[in-house]
């Protein structure tokens, strides 16, 4: 693979990631309620904790998307 293969794939997994993460948090906000009663039948927890663990779980993503799709992006674009 050349070096603007992988920027290409890096880019495209880069849009997709931050659509998914975008589209993760309108749900969160938009359809809180329905989502707190989806989950509360599973699993019995506070609206509290089901708050804390969504935000936790977004921030964990975005960290991923950035260790894992940005700096490499940033590197190849330095380094090429």
């Amino acid at each position: 693979m050349n070096p603007n293969t992988i920027k290409e794939l890096l880019l495209y997994n880069l849009a997709l990631n931050y659509t998914t993460l975008i589209i993760w948090f309108s749900v969160f906000s938009l359809a809180h309620d329905w989502l707190y009663r989806l989950h509360s039948r599973w699993f019995n927890i506070s609206t509290e904790t089901f708050d804390a663990l969504h935000y936790a779980s977004m921030a964990l993503y975005k960290i991923g998307i950035i260790l894992l799709n940005i700096a490499p992006l940033v590197a190849l674009w330095l380094v090429f």
